[in-house]
């Protein structure tokens, strides 16, 4: 059995959900599909797919390694494509997406590093808090906070961001600092975002703490700019208070009750191969961006 064709297959059984589908794009007779998913299943000794007379699902094992396989694919890709490419400088327009806030202050430096680095390269730096499709919307990669949801993409992780809870020091010596999440009940609350319970960890046990805001906004620098004023306790990403705390304005409150770290990925489509200038972001990235907060 070639493992990488067998991946290969299993990718594209699983993409469009059926064996016949998968054996008309692959040129191959439903039975050599057939094959080869039961080969990469015995070699394995776990059911990857769950067969029925009217679909094909992943199985949970299925599910975990087919975002394995994608990477190891698009690793193979970009290795073939590194051979054929390593005489070429990046050039071309490089699109790349990022969060406001944190495009402005953390990618927009790096874009412009890559841009003095590379001048073949015109980039186009697009911010935006809604999560865009890459494909469609022609991004060439996309630097994402949290977890991902969307196995088609090829991800690495070049950080991490805590959600941290801060108040001014003003506000904390009149009302007092709170020493558990529940104690948030006595305070004034600041909400940055649209839902108001707030998820912290306890001995690896989730609390959900239901808040009352004071003050409600789509946007951490009017929930930040109130918090400084003495208005009460808000949540954020630790990079969105990071200049409030160096300045002794903001003060963290409930750190051992944080929950685990969010991870920053650097993201890009797998049907694409990586490219000379984006391969040259992506390691841009990752040898000069220090991004790992709170």
């Amino acid at each position: 059995m070639d493992r990488l064709e067998a991946m290969h297959v299993f990718v594209t059984v699983a993409d469009l959900r059926g064996f016949a589908p998968a054996a008309r794009k692959l040129h191959l007779s439903p039975s050599a599909v057939t094959r080869l998913i039961a080969a990469l299943e015995e070699h394995l000794g776990a059911r990857l797919l769950q067969r029925t007379t009217r679909q094909v699902t992943l199985t949970d094992v299925g599910t975990r390694y087919l975002e394995r396989a994608r990477r190891i694919l698009a690793d193979v890709e970009e290795a073939d494509g590194s051979a054929r490419e390593e005489r070429n400088r990046p050039s071309g327009r490089l699109v790349v997406s990022a969060p406001v806030g944190f495009g402005r202050l953390h990618v927009g430096p790096v874009m412009t590093a890559y841009l003095k680095r590379y001048p073949e390269v015109a980039g186009e730096l697009r911010l935006s808090d809604h999560l865009v499709n890459l494909v469609e919307d022609a991004v060439d990669v996309a630097v994402r906070i949290g977890h991902l949801a969307d196995s088609s993409l090829v991800a690495r992780q070049v950080g991490e961001m805590r959600r941290i809870v801060v108040a001014a020091p003003g506000y904390l010596k009149r009302h007092g600092e709170p020493k558990t999440p529940e104690a948030l009940a006595s305070h004034q609350t600041i909400q940055f975002g649209p839902s108001a319970s707030w998820h912290f960890m306890q001995d690896g046990r989730d609390i959900e703490v239901t808040t009352n805001p004071r003050l409600t906004s789509n946007s951490a620098d009017a929930a930040l700019q109130y918090a400084e004023a003495g208005g009460g306790v808000t949540r954020v990403l630790a990079y969105q208070a990071a200049e409030g705390l160096k300045r002794g304005r903001l003060k963290v409150v409930l750190a051992k009750y944080e929950q685990p770290a969010l991870p920053i990925h650097v993201v890009y489509p797998t049907s694409r191969l990586l490219s000379a200038k984006v391969r040259a972001f992506v390691d841009l990235v990752v040898e000069t961006a220090e991004w790992r907060f709170g």
